[in-house]
């Protein structure tokens, strides 16, 4: 794909990887029968064949995006001015933080982003069998980026630890309930659901800041918009129980946030999943 995109022309390409969305659209019912899930409730009626095309086919084109960064291309980021003087003065200020994101637009590539920054991260992802991307971006950035492999649940505090004593920032995903030690409710797209709160938790544990990037599609070739939220910061003084309720607001707030993007790029969502579950109801 790379050595297509680089040596074909523009419109061919496109046109390819038009046609090649048709073909993983067919032989994914799966990801087809979720996307049309996730858009009928975005929308508000269901969605044509063509609305989980285009969903996919956005899918295909961060693909590129992440590929054409790994071979050396700039990806310029536009900061949005709502809370990049928060964002500023915490990345400014050297101290590790907590980067949450999700699967949403071109996050993805915000750790690698950050390191420009002259920031530190350690990017936390799972291992599957296409995870080539991302080690492919690790080695373009070298020093400045690594990737904790987060598999094994039984060393994961101990490589975190280790990470944030380096001086390392961490960056992790925080919509997908796999490998999530701690989840908690929240209302997302209309009902409640339940989101890992696993970030918040550590932040705690360790004192550190916790900030959410997310990136959409600018308008231009090779640029994302960065929305930043609020820095959540714990409160030594203020006990575990106060913080977790400051952490609840701060993360309802995030999701909400990210609740009016995804209305606006709302085929920018990238979990061809179920969405998060309904929490049970209490008695």
């Amino acid at each position: 794909m790379l050595g297509l995109e680089r040596h074909a022309p523009s419109w061919f390409f496109r046109a390819l990887l038009m046609a090649g969305t048709w073909v993983g659209l067919a032989f994914m019912p799966a990801q087809r029968a979720h996307s049309r899930a996730y858009l009928a409730v975005v929308l508000g009626r269901p969605a044509t064949l063509v609305e989980v095309w285009r969903h996919f086919f956005s899918f295909a084109e961060y693909l590129m995006l992440k590929l054409r960064a790994s071979r050396g291309v700039t990806v310029t980021c536009v900061l949005d001015p709502a809370h990049q003087a928060d964002l500023a003065r915490l990345t400014a200020s050297g101290q590790p933080a907590f980067f949450g994101s999700f699967h949403f637009g071109g996050s993805d590539l915000l750790g690698y982003l950050l390191s420009e920054l002259g920031r530190r991260v350690t990017i936390l992802r799972t291992r599957v069998g296409n995870s080539a991307d991302t080690r492919m971006l690790a080695e373009r950035f070298g020093g400045q980026v690594s990737v904790l492999w987060v598999n094994d649940p039984a060393t994961l505090l101990f490589d975190l630890k280790a990470a944030i004593e380096a001086g390392e920032s961490l960056a992790l995903k925080c919509d997908r309930l796999e490998h999530s030690t701690k989840t908690a409710p929240f209302q997302f797209l209309g009902a409640t659901r339940l989101f890992p709160f696993t970030i918040y938790q550590l932040a705690i544990m360790f004192n550190k800041p916790v900030v959410f990037c997310t990136a959409v599609p600018s308008g231009r070739p090779d640029s994302l918009r960065v929305h930043a939220s609020p820095v959540f910061t714990p409160d030594p003084a203020a006990g575990r129980a106060a913080n977790t309720e400051a952490a609840h607001r701060h993360f309802q707030g995030v999701l909400s946030q990210l609740e009016g993007l995804i209305h606006q790029y709302p085929f920018q969502w990238f979990n061809f999943l179920p969405l998060n579950p309904e929490a049970p109801a209490v008695h």
